[in-house]
C-alpha cells in the first residue's frame, strides 16, 4: 500500500472492517512530519526529522465496540489492525450508546502555512538563546525545543462521512529556572504554537513575564499563617480552573458516571455573569485548531458558560447518547477561550489587600465535587494592592463551584499562545497557607 494515498488507505480499511462484520465503523489515517531543533544547557544538541504515521480504527459489531491504533500503513499492518479491531469488538460488552457520526457535509480543510522555513526557525531560536544570555544571565535554560509540525489527516466512516485536513504550525517550548550561586528558583516553562515566525519568541505569550518572574523568585517568602483571600489566576495557569471545570463537570466521564454537580444545571446560572467560557478551535488566535471532531462531525466553536449560564456540556457522541444530552460542537477540549473582562490587570491587583498572583499549580486531581488543593508554584504575594514577594511552598485550597459564583474581576487583557485565549481572573474565598 506504499503507493496508495491516505484516502485510499482509509477507504480500504473501512471496507475491510465492513466485510469482516462491522455494522458501523470509522477510520482515521494521519501522516505526520516533525522537523525539530533541541537545545540543552543553552547549546544546540540535536536536529532531526521524525515521521509519524497512524491508523485509528473503530468497529461496532452488534453494539459492541473495538478500537485499534497502529503506526504503520502497509497492507499487512492494516489487515492485522482490522482483524484485531473486530476481535476486540466481539469481546466487548454491548452498549447501545456506541455509534459513528451521520453524514452532514463532507469537507476538506487547508490549515497549511506555506511549508517550513527551518533557517528562520533556527535564527529565531538562536535569537531567543542570545536574548536570555544577554538580558537574563541568571536564567538556566534546562531545555528548549523548536519544531515545525505538519499533519495530513483523513477521516471516513460507514455512514459516508469524509473529512480531510492539512495542518502546519511552528511549536516552541522552553523549560527554565533561575540560579544565583546556591540559590535557585522552581522550574517553569512556556509553550507557543505559531503560524508564522515574524516576531521574536520572547515577546510572545507570557514568556518574558515568566522569565523575569523566575529571576524574582530566587528569593522567596514562606507564609507562616493561614487566611482566606483572593487569588489572581494568570493565563499560564490554565489547568487549575478551566481544566477542572472540564474534568469535574462537563466532559464524558463525570456526566456518564453521574458525578457532575452540574449534570442537571443546563440553562441555569453556575457562575458569575462576568464569566463566558468556550472551546474555540476556530478562533483566529488558535493555530491549526480542530476542524472535525474525533466522532466525525465538523467542528464549531462552542460556548460552555455564557455570562454565567451553563450553555453546553462537553460531550462526545457517546457521552451524548449515554446521557440524553446534546453532543458538543467540538472535541477540542483544551482550546479554552475566556471572554475578556472590563478591569485592567493593574487595577485588579490594586483592589486586593492580601492574596496571591498564581502562575502555576501543582496538586492532586480534583475531587468529583470540585474540591481542589495543591501548591502555588512560581507565584507571588499580593499585599496592599501591590505584588510583593515570591512565595515558597504555599498551599491553596477551594471548591470550584463556590468560587465561580462570585468573581471579583476578569482582566481586559488576554494572552494568546496559539492554544488558548485567556485573561487574568480574580477569585475570592480561597484558603491560603504556608506548609
Amino acid at each position: 500500500m506504499s503507493n496508495m494515498t491516505r484516502q485510499e488507505i482509509a477507504s480500504y480499511a473501512l471496507e475491510t472492517m465492513t466485510k469482516a462484520g462491522a455494522d458501523k465503523a470509522s477510520c482515521r489515517v494521519t501522516q505526520g512530519r516533525k522537523d525539530e531543533f533541541n537545545i540543552e544547557a543553552g547549546k544546540f544538541t540535536l536536529m532531526r526529522t521524525l515521521f509519524d504515521d497512524s491508523l485509528n480504527l473503530k468497529a461496532i459489531c452488534g453494539g459492541k465496540k473495538g478500537v485499534t491504533v497502529v503506526n504503520k500503513l502497509d497492507k499487512d499492518s492494516v489487515d492485522k489492525a482490522v482483524e484485531d479491531c473486530i476481535a476486540l469488538a466481539k469481546l466487548a460488552t454491548p452498549d447501545e450508546a456506541e455509534d459513528v457520526a451521520e453524514k452532514l457535509e463532507n469537507k476538506s480543510f487547508d490549515l497549511s502555512i506555506g511549508g517550513s522555513n527551518m533557517d528562520q526557525l533556527f535564527s529565531r531560536t538562536k535569537e531567543f538563546l542570545e536574548q536570555i544570555h544577554d538580558e537574563y544571565p541568571k536564567i538556566n535554560l534546562e531545555g528548549v525545543v523548536s519544531e515545525f509540525n505538519s499533519a495530513k489527516t483523513t477521516y471516513v466512516n460507514s455512514k459516508g462521512v469524509e473529512f480531510d485536513k492539512d495542518s502546519e504550525s511552528y511549536d516552541f517550548s522552553a523549560m527554565f529556572s533561575a540560579q544565583d550561586g546556591e540559590k535557585s528558583s522552581s522550574f517553569n516553562f512556556f509553550n507557543l504554537t505559531l503560524a508564522s515566525l515574524d516576531k521574536p519568541f520572547l515577546g510572545l505569550g507570557m514568556g518574558k513575564t515568566q522569565i523575569e518572574e523566575s529571576v524574582r523568585s530566587l528569593d522567596t517568602r514562606l507564609i507562616d499563617e493561614k487566611f482566606v483571600g483572593k487569588v489572581i489566576v494568570t493565563p499560564h495557569c490554565d489547568d487549575m480552573i478551566w481544566g477542572t471545570i472540564m474534568d469535574c463537570f462537563l466532559s464524558d466521564r463525570p456526566m456518564v458516571e453521574g458525578t457532575s454537580r452540574w449534570k442537571d444545571a443546563l440553562g441555569a446560572m453556575v457562575a458569575d455573569k462576568k464569566l463566558t467560557m468556550r472551546l474555540a478551535p476556530l478562533h483566529p488566535g488558535i493555530v491549526a485548531g480542530e476542524r472535525f471532531t474525533a466522532d466525525g462531525y465538523e467542528s464549531q466553536n462552542a460556548d460552555l458558560i455564557k455570562e454565567g449560564l451553563l450553555e453546553s456540556f462537553a460531550l462526545s457522541l457517546y457521552g451524548a447518547n449515554k446521557t440524553g444530552n446534546k453532543r458538543a460542537k467540538n472535541t477540542a477540549y483544551y482550546n479554552f477561550e475566556v471572554a475578556a473582562g472590563d478591569t485592567k490587570l493593574a487595577d485588579m491587583i490594586k483592589g486586593i489587600d492580601r492574596g496571591i498572583l498564581l502562575n502555576r499549580f501543582s496538586g492532586a486531581s480534583p475531587s468529583p465535587s470540585g474540591d481542589v488543593s495543591g501548591i502555588a508554584k512560581n507565584s507571588f504575594l499580593i499585599e496592599n494592592g501591590a505584588v510583593t514577594d515570591a512565595l515558597s511552598e504555599t498551599m491553596v485550597s477551594f471548591n470550584i463551584v463556590d468560587i465561580l459564583k462570585d468573581i471579583p474581576a476578569i482582566s481586559s487583557e488576554r494572552i494568546m499562545n496559539g492554544s488558548t485565549v485567556l485573561p487574568w481572573c480574580c477569585f475570592d474565598g480561597i484558603t491560603i497557607s504556608g506548609k
